[in-house]
């Protein structure tokens, strides 16, 4: 049996209650038997007692006790033991794995495909979220979806591995000091060729799901929305390539901007509603909407991570068609 053991809190670990701690390291540990240990005086922080809410800070010394200090707890990406269904789990570490475009020990980040979904909803048994299960680092730390992508729409997205990590991306977000670009194939072209749309969204029920629609200011629930556009390349009158760079994160913005401006994203099942439509041929009835590239400061504090992610197979089959040259769309580097 193991002999008594001490862990230092680590600086992701701060503010956590010690419960949670407990969770996070010894994931087959109970409640019951953790606070019976409290009460015993068994577990300790810096030779005191403490208590299942206790909150712990950096730097601090948890007394482990021998009958958990052997406990492991669990699966890490890449190596030992997976969870209890090890064949599901293997598939969405290599699932996962081939989606990885920028990994390191605070975030990685996905090219996710068209058509799975980030979070779990009515009738979605598979997704990204579901999946990080499989990718708990060694103290049994599960990573954190810090922001979305649509269901249907492909390309960046990040993920924090720690705590830490996602209460500072999170800010980022937040606090508007992330750069995102998108891509995407619209019916028409829109006049003028670079311009900012800027309005206010709501949501609404409809008999096809939740969708958004634009709004006056002052109506209840009224989200303010503002995306910067430029057209890239055309293919005649009809078809074009255009780079988004939304200001806000709202729901479905950029599908309801594409859509307000009378040129929607090509493929989108909700916004597109140009009746009578014939699809030219070779373009897939699939949602022409790619999260190509994002610049978002690194939770450590040092540096920026930049990452750009390769389109989806059905928007390669129709730039291919349309002949949009990708390095139209190249940003320097160094802006």
């Amino acid at each position: 049996m193991a002999g008594v053991d001490n862990k230092i809190v680590e600086g992701d670990e701060d503010g956590m209650r010690l419960d949670r701690w407990f969770k996070l390291h010894f994931s087959g540990l109970g409640f019951g038997p953790l606070n019976k240990m409290l009460r015993g005086g068994q577990i300790r922080i810096d030779g005191s007692r403490a208590k299942s809410d206790t909150r712990i800070q950096k730097g601090q010394s948890i007394r482990i006790p021998p009958n958990i200090a052997g406990m492991n707890s669990g699966a890490a990406i890449g190596g030992g033991k997976l969870t209890s269904n090890t064949i599901r789990d293997q598939h969405d570490v290599d699932v996962l794995k081939a989606m990885l475009l920028y990994e390191d020990d605070k975030v990685f980040v996905f090219n996710k495909p068209q058509g799975l979904a980030v979070q779990g909803g009515s009738g979605v048994n598979r997704h990204v979220d579901k999946m990080l299960e499989s990718m708990r680092n060694k103290k049994g730390e599960r990573p954190r979806l810090v922001h979305r992508l649509d269901r249907d729409t492909s390309g960046v997205l990040v993920v924090a591995r720690t705590r830490g990590a996602a209460a500072e991306l999170t800010k980022a977000f937040r606090h508007r000091t992330t750069d995102k670009v998108y891509w995407a194939v619209l019916k028409g072209v829109p006049s003028p060729y670079v311009g900012k749309i800027s309005n206010w969204l709501v949501k609404e029920r409809t008999d096809e799901g939740d969708k958004m629609r634009v709004c006056r200011h002052g109506v209840k629930g009224a989200v303010h929305a503002v995306t910067d556009y430029r057209v890239i390349e055309t293919a005649g009158p009809n078809l074009c390539w255009v780079e988004f760079q939304p200001e806000t994160g709202r729901t479905h913005q950029l599908r309801i901007h594409a859509s307000h401006m009378e040129h929607p994203i090509m493929g989108d099942p909700k916004y597109f509603d140009i009746e009578n439509y014939e699809f030219p041929g070779g373009i897939q009835r699939k949602l022409h909407l790619h999260a190509a590239r994002i610049r978002i400061p690194h939770p450590s504090g040092e540096g920026l991570i930049d990452v750009s992610a390769p389109l989806p197979p059905h928007m390669v089959q129709t730039f291919n068609l349309l002949g949009f040259d990708l390095e139209s769309g190249r940003i320097d580097e160094a802006e």
